[in-house]
């Protein structure tokens, strides 16, 4: 079990859909640049599980999530945020969360580029942690 205290100690935190071929595929990315300096945590593993239960709402698996101290970022609301990160934050993160390819959905088909991608264009959300749970 995850407590809000290790939560906090894992920021920043991208909340990703770990079932998602196409979504591993940006978290793989974005791990690249980051350099370890982010924490990687799928939406369905017990971590992830934990901050869906703490910080987010109803909303949280409908977009991939950037976590600092501050905000949670969703969706649209989180490229800035997160590429912010990528270019200052300093220390090394350790993802909670192993990023595999595999596809249980039919992911990889070209219907499915296209919903995830207007889904990221679509869905965007900021939640303030001074006001969460």
């Amino acid at each position: 079990m995850y407590t809000i205290m290790e939560i906090k100690e894992n920021i920043p935190i991208v909340l990703f859909d770990n079932q998602c071929y196409l979504c591993t595929k940006f978290a793989k990315m974005v791990r690249f640049f980051a350099r370890d300096k982010i924490t990687f945590v799928g939406h369905y593993s017990e971590f992830g599980n934990k901050i869906r239960e703490n910080i987010l709402d109803e909303s949280a698996l409908e977009m991939f999530w950037f976590i600092n101290q501050k905000r949670a970022y969703g969706g649209r609301a989180a490229l800035v945020p997160l590429i912010k990160s990528i270019f200052t934050e300093k220390t090394k993160k350790i993802s909670a969360s192993k990023i595999n390819d595999e596809c249980e959905q039919d992911c990889k088909t070209i219907k499915a580029v296209f919903v995830r991608s207007a889904s990221l264009i679509t869905n965007s959300k900021t939640i303030d942690l001074s006001k969460s749970k």
